[in-house]
């Protein structure tokens, strides 16, 4: 006897990452060449020692650290991101347009469960982040694949002749996970009208914005006096203060909408992290310089990966920036069975386009990407002698 499962959660496919680790199972890797793994993109070291000491000073000394907190997160770290994008921006935001969830994802399924329903359509440019269609498939709400060119940046004409009467929402990711391209202001305004005109929402995650290679704001968005009842950011603490097990995201929109996500959160979390929020608190307050040093080095590392694949044979770079490049492989072998056998045969665990693609879309077998956070320089160079000894 069995339990009864949910069909939209019976379709949905297996997280990815999970299923990445699976294909260690019963593969040694000799000293001489250990695993590279460049499946997760994710901080593998702990956070700056000042922050820990505030985490560790809360919990040994704060009560209220421990205890339930506001459902849509503490009045000062909202504030405080209210006053720091502003500043960045060059808008208003005011601290109740933002809500601090568990981590990212939380941000994102917290907003889409109050703008879609079950029969919805939300469009997600390809390739795309499988999250975001995981938790679409979950709710029964159907993802539309909005394709993008050579570059991986999506246009606005052509979501247009996909927006339906039953369309939600766009979603946008930038600087893009997997692809790594940064979106071109003037891509995220065309969007940005587009949704507005047809009165559906522009979600713009921005994750990993603290990694963005070009200096000031990367959109004018919120320096429109109606950014309210189209955009809505999302944002994760995760990746520039290393709080990945501390679950700390953010939602800024407008405040009807803020009031419908505090039902969502109350029954899924209560509220986020108090521990956590008190860690991002600190270092939104006292790490701007290092988080600045830590921009400097992935961008060292994306100009490694560029150079590294400039002449790999049998390799293309179509997009790097941020934490990932997503790359086309010629070795005619589909990229999920190419996969595994790099683990086997490279030591090297990567994650297919396939993953990332709607399952008829034939460019996926030829895509892979590659997290590079998570290696340095060397280990950039070695990856690109692991997959050029292999093919030969």
């Amino acid at each position: 006897m069995t339990l009864p499962l949910n069909p939209a959660m019976a379709a949905t496919f297996a997280p990815p990452v999970m299923e990445a680790r699976r294909w260690l199972e019963g593969v040694s890797f000799p000293p001489g060449r250990p695993l590279l793994n460049v499946s997760q993109a994710a901080p593998v070291e702990p956070p700056p020692e000042g922050l820990r000491r505030a985490l560790a000073e809360a919990a040994l000394n704060d009560p209220a650290a421990h205890l339930y907190g506001p459902v849509l997160g503490l009045p000062d770290l909202r504030t405080e991101v209210a006053s720091q994008w502003s500043a960045a921006y060059g808008g208003t935001i005011a601290p109740e347009e933002v809500a601090i969830t568990q981590g990212c994802n939380q941000a994102f399924c917290a907003i889409l469960a109050t703008l879609a329903g079950a029969g919805d359509e939300v469009i997600l440019p390809t390739p795309w982040y499988f999250n975001h269609k995981m938790w679409l498939d979950m709710q029964g709400m159907k993802a539309v694949p909005l394709p993008t060119g050579e570059d991986l940046i999506p246009q606005a004409e052509a979501a247009l002749r996909l927006i339906t009467p039953r369309t939600r929402a766009i979603v946008l990711v930038s600087p893009n996970n997997p692809g790594g391209v940064e979106y071109p202001a003037e891509t995220l305004r065309a969007f940005f009208e587009l949704a507005r005109t047809h009165g559906i929402a522009l979600i713009v995650d921005e994750t990993y914005r603290d990694f963005d290679a070009r200096s000031g704001a990367p959109h004018d968005l919120f320096a429109d006096p109606d950014w309210r009842g189209t955009l809505v950011q999302l944002y994760s603490f995760s990746k520039a203060y290393r709080l990945t097990g501390h679950r700390v995201g953010a939602i800024v929109a407008d405040r009807a909408q803020l009031a419908e996500v505090e039902k969502f959160q109350d029954c899924v979390a209560i509220c986020p992290s108090q521990l956590g929020q008190i860690g991002a608190l600190w270092g939104m307050r006292n790490l701007s310089q290092w988080v600045a040093g830590e921009r400097d080095e992935i961008l060292a590392r994306r100009a490694a990966m560029n150079g590294a694949f400039a002449d790999l044979p049998g390799w293309r770079i179509l997009g790097c920036g941020a934490y990932f490049a997503y790359v086309e492989q010629t070795s005619g072998i589909p990229s999920p069975e190419l996969a595994k056998r790099l683990v086997r045969e490279a030591g090297v665990l990567m994650l297919p386009g396939t993953m990332f693609m709607p399952e008829d879309d034939p460019r996926a077998a030829r895509q892979m990407r590659i997290a590079f956070a998570n290696v340095d320089r060397d280990g950039i160079a070695n990856l690109a002698r692991r997959l050029t000894s292999w093919r030969s």
